[in-house]
């Protein structure tokens, strides 16, 4: 059975005893020093008056951190994450083990980072499930981008829709390298019969950036549309979600 998306990795709720800081520095006892205190004050003061337009990068991240690490100064460890990562967006979806391998962050942290990710995506989700597709079409690809565009590795879900155009399910079909994701026709359309689906919209990410097809995407896409069409199901579309912007398959005409 293929196994619904949004499905992060089962992480401790609370760091273990003497965890709670995770940065490699001497953690602080007792009362926080008012460097640490203020400073903390004004990013959430500033934060609740002007939102997250008003702070940078590096400062959205320590608000994020400020409950993970809550006797520390945080700022480092906010850059670092920025300098190995790029920017906001790829740190929160930055894949566990590389996230851990960052000098400073614990499961802790890691927590933190994807529940923000988390709620972003559940946000964007509600914002076309069970809803008319074809008629939120933006608010599809901005999910699609939230969901997708940071990956470091290639994912293809299927968008399973009912007779109205109805998004009824939305599931990882699979998982792939950096350049590639391996895909069976018969068991995309096996599974949108098994939810009793009367139609489908492809969705997968290329890592590089650029969503331009490949020659090995255009055939995939060609294969699924004939078994589709085979049991009356109907292909609406093919997305690509590069960084910045997305291809659609039925806009450039191959399906």
């Amino acid at each position: 059975m293929v196994k619904p998306g949004f499905q992060d990795q089962a992480l401790p709720l609370f760091p273990p005893p003497g965890d709670e800081d995770e940065a490699a520095i001497t953690p602080l006892t007792g009362r926080l020093p008012s460097y640490i205190a203020d400073h903390r004050k004004r990013l959430r003061d500033r934060f609740t008056q002007g939102g997250a337009q008003a702070l940078p990068d590096y400062e959205m991240l320590e608000l994020v951190l400020f409950r993970a690490i809550p006797r520390q100064d945080v700022k480092p460890l906010a850059h670092l994450l920025l300098e190995t990562f790029g920017d906001f967006n790829r740190v929160i979806s930055a894949p566990v083990p590389r996230l851990m391998m960052v000098k400073g962050v614990g499961e802790a942290v890691v927590l933190e980072l994807k529940i923000v990710e988390a709620a972003a995506q559940r946000l964007m989700r509600a914002r076309v499930m069970h809803k008319p597709v074809l008629s939120s079409w933006n608010a599809l690809l901005d999910y699609c981008h939230t969901a997708m565009a940071h990956r470091e590795t290639e994912q293809f879900r299927i968008l399973y829709l009912d007779r109205k155009n109805l998004l009824i399910a939305d599931e990882e079909q699979a998982k792939g390298t950096v350049d590639h994701v391996p895909v069976y026709p018969r068991e995309v359309v096996k599974r949108a019969l098994e939810l009793n689906a009367s139609a489908l919209i492809m969705v997968h990410n290329h890592p590089s950036g650029d969503p331009t097809p490949s020659d090995a995407d255009i055939s995939m896409t060609l294969q699924v549309q004939e078994a589709a069409q085979v049991l009356g199901l109907t292909l609406h579309d093919h997305l690509i979600i590069g960084k910045s912007r997305e291809v659609s398959f039925r806009s450039m005409g191959y399906i």
